[in-house]
């Protein structure tokens, strides 16, 4: 399952070996002991990824293949946008900080994950990517 926690500023990708279900009831409990509304609604995320970014290529070919729950597009000369579909969990319908939450194959997430982590440390390190 991959995790994509947004904040004010900015987003988190996780990659968790915990089921979807098991998960999303977890959260529901959670939400029932300390007594905080909970909005869990079908929907899509986006996050952007360097078009220059060793392994973006083999991504695109991994969603022409497998006819992901999975996007991914130009931006601009700089970026690709990638878009997934799942479900988003807030306080209200209308938050924009939250968790979003998908499932696809292991591979696919992980690998998913690993793009992530190397765009994290290439905008740290800019001169080595």
């Amino acid at each position: 399952m991959l995790k994509l926690t947004y904040t004010e500023r900015s987003f988190y990708l996780e990659c968790l070996a915990q089921s979807l279900e098991e998960w999303v009831a977890q959260r529901v409990i959670l939400a029932i002991r300390v007594g905080q509304p909970l909005c869990f609604e079908p929907s899509t995320a986006s996050f952007l990824l360097p078009v220059d970014l060793p392994g973006v290529e083999v991504l695109k070919a991994e969603i022409k293949r497998h006819d992901s729950e999975m996007t991914i597009c130009s931006c601009d000369a700089e970026y690709v946008e990638v878009t997934l579909q799942g479900s988003w969990l807030s306080s209200g319908s209308e938050e924009a900080v939250g968790v979003f939450v998908t499932t696809m194959s292991e591979r696919t997430e992980f690998f998913l994950h690993k793009l992530w982590q190397d765009a994290q440390i290439c905008a740290v390190n800019s001169a080595e990517c």
